[in-house]
This record gives structure tokens, sequence and C-alpha cells, in this order.
């Protein structure tokens, strides 16, 4: 499922770790860097960063798990990971300070586009939730 925009299809914006995690898969830039905050590698000023533009997140956007309970549940949606929509620009330029904390701790973050992100699971204004697609049986 894609939104139109302009004539063509939409290009979702995610920002995530260039290596998979223990468990397979692309940690997300907002769990990077709370990952480093809650192991205390953060500078005083970089976890004073992290927990106020995180709680401007929180007010700025609906949480999908309080939409749902079962959207990043890993017994129900292993795979499930977040993107932006091409109209949250007002969210994606925070992005910056997040990946700047990254860099200062050597972990790599990219940013990855994509039309069709996965199977939605759930969608707001400015987000959705994906899960991978599983592959068709052939033949």
């Amino acid at each position: 499922m894609t939104t139109q925009v302009s004539g063509g299809p939409t290009e979702y914006v995610r920002f995530q770790a260039v290596a998979p995690n223990e468990r397979g898969h692309f940690t997300g830039v907002f769990g990077l860097v709370n990952r480093l905050g809650r192991a205390g590698r953060l500078s005083e000023e970089q976890e004073l960063f992290r927990r106020e533009n995180n709680a401007w997140y929180d007010l700025a956007y609906p949480n999908p798990s309080n939409v749902d309970p079962t959207v990043y549940d890993p017994t129900v949606n292993p795979t499930a990971t977040a993107w932006f929509k091409p109209t949250a620009t007002h969210l994606m330029e925070r992005v910056d300070g997040y990946l700047e904390i990254l860099a200062s701790h050597g972990v790599a973050c990219r940013m990855v586009r994509s039309t069709d992100p996965g199977h939605v699971i759930y969608e707001d204004d400015v987000q959705v939730v994906v899960t991978r697609r599983e592959p068709r049986p052939v033949g």
C-alpha cells in the first residue's frame, strides 16, 4: 500500500543502523540513541538532548504502541519497523541531532528510502509501521 503524492508513489524515509542487530533487524535511529542512553554512554549534553527531544516526539506524533499494543510485539510482528512519511519534514528536522550523537560514538546510521517498505500494519498522518513481506512461493 502506497499513497500517491504529486502523481507518483510515496517515498517513505527511515534512519537505521547499517548492520543488523542480534535478531537480524536494523535498529532505528531513536532505538540506537536510546540504547546508548540506557547504557550511560551519553555525555550530559547528549542525554539532555535525548530526553528533551524524545519528549518532544512523544507529544508531536502518536506512539503506534498506544494505539495498538501488538504493533511492536516481537511474537506478533517481529519485523515491525517505522518509516516517516515524506510530509513529516517537521519530525525529520530533529533527526540530525540524533545522528550527531551516534557519529560521536562511532555508531553508523543511514537514511533509507522506499516506495514499498513492507506490509503496512499501522498508519497515521506522519508515519507507517510495516512488517517485511513474506516471499511468495514459486510454482
